[in-house]
C-alpha cells in the first residue's frame, strides 16, 4: 500500500493551543488525584497487560463517572495487532463507557493491516469520538510501521490522531529513540494533515522542557507520575502536580523564546 510521504512543511501551530497533559489512571481513585493535581486529560489503561494494555470497559465506566465533566477521558484498546471486526466492537464499548479518544497501537502489524484495522475502527465510532492511531518509536522491536510514516498511515485511514510510544517499557525512553529534529518533523506532519499528535514513552520531569519545544498537542505520562514503578506503582497526586508544573513553565519558557 503506497502511503504519502511527509509533508514539507515548516511547524504549524498546534491543533490543540497548548500541550495537554494526558495522565494513565488505572482505577477511580488515580483519576481523581490526576484530575486534582492539573492532569488535562484521563487515560485508562492496565498498564500490565502492555504499553497499551487494553482498558476493561467497567475501569472506563467507572473512571468517566469520577472525572470533572470537562476534562476528556481516552483509553487504550491494547498494543495490536488486532482482528479489525473485533477490535472495532471493543472500541465502540469503550465509547459507550465515556472514552472520548480511543487509542490502537500498532504493534506487530503491518502498514496495510494497520489502515484496514483503523478504518474499521473509525467506522466503528461515533463523530463525537476522536480515534487515535498509536505506534512505536522503537519500531524494529514492536515489528511496526516507522513513526515517520505514522501521521500518513493514520490520515489514509480517517484517523483522528497519532502517538507515539515505546513498546518495551526497559528504561529507554522516547527521547532514546527519536530525536528532536524526528519529533519536529512528526508533529509538524500531523499538524499539516490536521492530526492531533501526542508523544510519550517514559517521559520523565526533565523531558518536559525537551518535548515542550517540539510543539505535540499531548504528552503522556504514567510511570513519572506514580509512587513506584508504571504496573504496580500507583498515581501521586504531588507528582502530577509538579508535572502540570514543570509543562507550565517548559510552555512559558517556549512562548517567551518565539
Amino acid at each position: 500500500m503506497r502511503i504519502e510521504p511527509p509533508h514539507a512543511v515548516p511547524r504549524f501551530a498546534p491543533i490543540i493551543p497548548d500541550v495537554r497533559l494526558l495522565i494513565s489512571v488505572t482505577d477511580a481513585a488515580e483519576a481523581v488525584d490526576a484530575a486534582g493535581a492539573g492532569a488535562d486529560i484521563i487515560d485508562v489503561k492496565d498498564p500490565g497487560a502492555g504499553s497499551l494494555g487494553r482498558a476493561p470497559a467497567e475501569w472506563v465506566r467507572a473512571i468517566r463517572g469520577v472525572t470533572p465533566p470537562h476534562l476528556p477521558v481516552s483509553a487504550a484498546l491494547g498494543d495490536g495487532p488486532f482482528e479489525a471486526h473485533a477490535v472495532s466492537r471493543a472500541a465502540l464499548l469503550l465509547s459507550e463507557c465515556g472514552a472520548k479518544y480511543v487509542k490502537v497501537g500498532l504493534r506487530d502489524t503491518e502498514t496495510r493491516a494497520a489502515v484496514q484495522t483503523l478504518r474499521a475502527v473509525r467506522g466503528a465510532l461515533p463523530p463525537g469520538s476522536a480515534l487515535i492511531a498509536v505506534g512505536f518509536a522503537d519500531a524494529g522491536r514492536a515489528c511496526c510501521p516507522d513513526p515517520a510514516t505514522l501521521p500518513a498511515l493514520a490520515a489514509a485511514a480517517g484517523a483522528d490522531g497519532c502517538l507515539v510510544d515505546t513498546a518495551v517499557k526497559d528504561g529507554r525512553g522516547l527521547l532514546s529513540w527519536l530525536d528532536e529534529a524526528a519529533l519536529i518533523a512528526l508533529v509538524a506532519d500531523c499538524h499539516a494533515r490536521r492530526l492531533l499528535c501526542g508523544l510519550a514513552g517514559s517521559l520523565e520531569a526533565d523531558d518536559l522542557p525537551r518535548i515542550a519545544a517540539v510543539r505535540p498537542d499531548i504528552v503522556g505520562i504514567r510511570g513519572a507520575a506514580c509512587l513506584g514503578d508504571r504496573v504496580s506503582g500507583r498515581i501521586s497526586r504531588d507528582r502530577v502536580a509538579a508535572l502540570a508544573h514543570g509543562l507550565t513553565v517548559a510552555e512559558t519558557a517556549r512562548g517567551r523564546a518565539r
